[in-house]
């Protein structure tokens, strides 16, 4: 189960196909270096994002 205190990365690590949903909602920086130390939580802050939200799309 992928939480909101989970970084980008791990998330990406567990969950590949999470790269579409999280494309989808703009956040287009999945690559860079911050992907591996920031929270979904906190890239949500950034985006204007529900972490509530995306995080029920990504654990469908």
């Amino acid at each position: 189960m992928i939480t909101k205190d989970m970084t980008i990365g791990e998330i990406l690590r567990m969950k590949p196909e999470a790269a579409e949903v999280l494309m989808g909602m703009g956040m287009g920086c999945l690559g860079c270096p911050s992907a591996q130390v920031e929270t979904l939580e906190e890239a949500c802050k950034v985006h204007g994002h529900d972490v509530e939200e995306i995080l029920a799309q990504l654990n469908k």
